[in-house]
């Protein structure tokens, strides 16, 4: 039997529903300023009808290169309005990472704030079909949405499977992809959210943004979207605790989403003791392991709000949770230390052997999952796709083992990527940049463990000719973004190669500290 057509909500309908409940209630603020979930909605009407009068229709992906900011957060509505599909960047990323990304994903428009005036050309110039540039976030922009004499009021008809969201993340070669997800599938993820990570928010709350609105952080800002609840957006330029803890006064926060090492900035900054942040009731950590260390000195600081989530960009996050009441000061068999929780309600998850079969509790294996939270497949990628699915489960690539209970424990990494302060780095990308510089004849990178980053990327390196540490980072800088550099770089007269002529870097790794290149804790 065939299924029939499936429709469902435009994501856009949330923004909808909260300036009709709303109109005058604060939906965004930024720095000192604020707009009413009826702005929001006028000016995402405008922008969705400037889009259109470029040609922009159902289906066509926009690229948006910007920072935080109003523009981008409204430009995800715009895009959804239209029935669009939202690509959005990774900021720190390069003109050429970006312009990578314009071609894979075949974008047909671009939106680009002013801090980045090199990427519109550089992604024109790889994208024949990027045919639109539009300047978001100046004063220009402004005077485009105050004059807009068609705005898009309607909302496009999707379907479930309609694509909303390119989600660009990578494999183990490093080379990004696009993970397409879907208005039928964010519409659960929406609700999972709400009913696993902020049980009972409502437009009474408040949400702090620390985090890329790009991609995990531009997840849960539209889950708060979905409950009329304001989003806080700090005014620097740059992550300021002081200046975050504020806004938590201020505003009386109640939720944000970040990773552990922007936590730990936070918990150990002195500007935590200077302001109230008892309205905190759930602060959501993901993207990387957290130290026990680190977890016992947030919750004696902050008390029982800590919310751990595990899952990939393909699975929007939706793989288990550990809630508040599962996080414990003490030490002991009630604290599940090490464990990242259980699963998400309406998805299950399976620890396989290498041939798909599950094993038994306790058994380390492969993690995969099925459920609604699980994306479409990438954009264009059939290879990748194959990869990824295995009679109906998607493979996460990370290793690890449930007890009898159902808790996960994440046991390793079946690829050799590394998470440093909560973005997910590739070392093969890195070593191909790197072997491009004629003084290097071998390299390797992996990520070592640091107490601040979580992991930090160590190149160790054979050269042949004459180059120093400061020489390489400085050639890497000018390929790759800032965040991917390595912290380190050593060299080695030879790497330690297996009877087969590889590089193991768990050699790579125990040699490191042996010879006191790495300090062992």
């Amino acid at each position: 039997m065939t299924r029939a057509t499936q429709r469902v909500m435009n994501l856009a309908h949330f923004l909808r529903q909260a300036a009709r409940r709303l109109p005058d209630g604060i939906g965004f603020v930024h720095g000192e300023a604020s707009w009413t979930w009826r702005q929001m909605e006028t000016r995402c009407q405008a922008l969705a009808g400037i889009l259109a009068a470029h040609g922009v229709v159902k289906g066509d992906r926009v690229l948006v290169q910007s920072k935080n900011c109003l523009a981008m957060f409204e430009s995800m509505f715009a895009c959804f309005r239209l029935g669009a599909v939202w690509v959005p960047t990774n900021f720190r990323q390069t003109p050429s990472e970006v312009a990578y990304l314009a071609a894979a994903s075949g974008a047909v428009a671009m939106l680009c704030h002013p801090d980045f005036p090199a990427h519109p050309q550089a992604a024109q110039d790889a994208a024949p079909a990027l045919r639109h540039l539009l300047w978001i976030g100046d004063d220009a922009y402004e005077a485009a949405l105050a004059t807009c004499t068609a705005p898009f009021a309607a909302l496009a008809d999707v379907e479930h499977d309609d694509p909303c969201w390119f989600f660009f993340t990578s494999g183990t070669t490093g080379r990004p992809k696009a993970a397409v997800l879907t208005h039928g599938q964010m519409g659960f993820v929406v609700t999972n959210h709400l009913a696993d990570l902020m049980p009972g928010t409502s437009q009474d709350d408040a949400s702090l943004v620390v985090a890329p609105l790009s991609h995990g952080a531009g997840i849960h800002q539209l889950v708060q979207v979905a409950r009329a609840v304001k989003t806080v957006l700090p005014g620097g330029e740059r992550f300021d605790p002081a200046e975050a803890w504020a806004m938590v006064e201020r505003w009386r926060v109640t939720n944000m989403f970040t990773v552990p090492t922007i936590l730990k900035l936070l918990v150990e900054h002195p500007a935590v003791d200077q302001h109230d942040h008892s309205s905190l009731r759930h602060v959501i950590y993901a993207g990387a392991p957290m130290y026990r260390a680190d977890q016992k000195a947030a919750l004696a600081k902050l008390g029982p709000v800590l919310v751990q989530y595990f899952g990939l960009g393909e699975v929007t996050g939706n793989i288990t949770v550990l809630p508040p009441a599962l996080h414990r000061l003490e030490d002991g068999p009630e604290a599940r230390i090490g464990t990242c929780g259980i699963e998400r309600t309406a998805m299950q998850v399976s620890i396989q052997d290498d041939g798909g079969a599950e094993v038994a509790p306790g058994v380390t294996g492969e993690i995969c999952v099925c459920g609604p939270a699980v994306f479409a497949g990438y954009h264009d990628n059939p290879e990748a796709n194959a990869r990824a699915f295995r009679d109906g489960w998607f493979r996460t690539g990370d290793l690890g083992h449930m007890d009898a209970e159902g808790f996960l424990y994440i046991t390793g990494r079946a690829s050799d990527m590394y998470i440093s302060g909560g973005s997910n780095i590739y070392p093969r990308e890195i070593e191909e940049k790197a072997l491009d510089h004629p003084a290097i004849a071998e390299i390797a990178v992996l990520g070592m463990a640091d107490p601040t980053w979580g992991e930090v990327g160590v190149a160790v390196c054979v050269a042949r000719g004459a180059i120093t540490e400061a020489d390489l980072i400085a050639f890497l800088a000018e390929r790759i973004a800032r965040y991917k550099l390595p912290r380190r770089v050593v060299f080695w007269d030879e790497l330690p190669k297996s009877a087969y002529g590889k590089v193991p870097k768990k050699l790579i790794r125990e040699e490191l500290v042996a010879r006191g290149d790495w300090a062992a804790s």
